[in-house]
């Protein structure tokens, strides 16, 4: 497993799908997932401390997990599967570890206000993973 960091949140309003980019924290390789304008959203929300009056579904999914004294220990981009990204969310709950399967953007936008680490199956990156200055065309994009 590799840890990650969120690199970029490309928003476009004139495309169905935002992208997302995750960096290796102790490497070079960096990666795209394509994701909804709504998660994006909530991820670019987050990033930029920008308050909402109500709390928003990423929020309150967050609010959910602090309240019933669980911690978000981690994610995980554990599969690639058919040009799909597939992710786990790593809880602590009462002494026990829960795993929840979870789409890669709501994924990211709870690790964003949680503040909890994001990792990749090396599997994973070694297949989308790419090095500064090559190609990341859309060949290689995959949605969440």
């Amino acid at each position: 497993m590799v840890e990650m960091e969120l690199a970029r949140i490309l928003i476009t309003e004139t495309s169905d799908y935002q992208v997302i980019w995750l960096r290796e924290k102790q490497g070079t390789r960096i990666f795209p997932i394509l994701i909804g304008i709504v998660e994006a959203a909530a991820i670019d929300r987050k990033v930029r401390d920008i308050p909402t009056r109500r709390p928003l579904t990423h929020d309150l999914l967050s609010n959910v997990i602090t309240e019933l004294g669980a911690r978000l220990d981690r994610i995980i981009v554990s599969g690639l599967r058919n040009n799909t990204f597939y992710a786990k969310l790593i809880l602590q709950v009462n002494g026990s570890v829960v795993e929840v399967d979870s789409r890669p953007s709501d994924a990211v936008a709870l690790a964003v206000r949680l503040e909890a680490p994001i990792f990749v199956e090396d599997e994973v990156l070694e297949h989308v993973g790419k090095e500064p200055g090559e190609s990341a065309g859309d060949d290689d994009s995959t949605i969440v």
